[in-house]
């Protein structure tokens, strides 16, 4: 666990960017970080997209962080681009800035800045940090794996 910099600007497809801590000022955010030129980004996108509604009811922002311009989010993305928030990052910044290693990867942010990151795709890390996550939220479990997910890989690293 590492705190992120308040000072961190997370700009958005959907409009003004704003400091990390004006984001989490309501409620902490969990963010499925991507390498849209990698294909194991690819794989983990319907996986990702179901986690990602599964807790856009509950009192967490969620989204995504591309490690691209806010043409290749829109590219990459698709549908999903319209569904939740997206934090272009073509410096990669923001994925350095929340201690992602390899990509893609699962992050909680919580309120106070702290982060939570799972790198790469390992089912059972992801299924226990979204445990943690629904207790906090007293929320439901999201059921990781599930039949047709990809099978664990370790992602690419966020340097390259």
């Amino acid at each position: 666990m590492a705190e992120a910099p308040a000072e961190l600007v997370l700009d958005s497809l959907r409009g003004e960017g704003y400091a990390l801590r004006d984001w989490l000022t309501s409620y902490p955010m969990l963010l499925v970080a991507i390498d849209p030129y990698t294909h194991e980004s690819s794989w983990i996108l319907e996986t990702a997209g179901r986690l990602l509604d599964h807790y856009a009811p509950a009192d967490v922002r969620v989204g995504w962080v591309a490690t691209t311009s806010e043409e290749g989010c829109r590219q990459f993305l698709g549908e999903w681009a319209d569904r939740y928030l997206v934090f272009p990052d073509p410096d990669r910044d923001v994925v350095s800035a929340f201690g992602v290693e390899r990509m893609p990867a699962l992050v909680y942010v919580r309120g106070d800045g702290w982060t939570e990151v799972v790198d790469g795709w390992e089912p059972t890390d992801w299924r226990n940090l979204a445990v943690q996550l629904s207790k906090q939220l007293q929320w439901t479990r999201p059921i990781i794996p599930r039949p047709g997910d990809p099978t664990p890989y370790r992602g690419t690293p966020v340097g390259g």
